[in-house]
């Protein structure tokens, strides 16, 4: 069974954008697509297993969560 999703998250700005983008970047690598598209980061996940699949979910929410936190910080 193959697996998709789009994951988007939205920012205030592009530039927030951009930072989430280079700090998520290297723990994804070769397992999701990325780019930030104007104040958008988006994430294209393909999966064939849907615990893998649930895992990397997982794992990008607890990151991004992290991105948003250090973001505040920056204000």
């Amino acid at each position: 069974m193959q697996i998709k999703a789009r994951i988007t998250f939205h920012y205030k700005t592009e530039k927030q954008a951009k930072v989430a983008l280079k700090s998520l970047n290297p723990d994804n690598i070769g397992r999701i697509n990325s780019n930030a598209e104007e104040n958008k980061l988006v994430y294209d996940l393909n999966s064939d297993s849907l615990n893998s699949f649930l895992a990397t979910v997982d794992d990008l929410l607890f990151c991004e969560i992290m991105v948003e936190k250090v973001l505040e910080l920056e204000k």
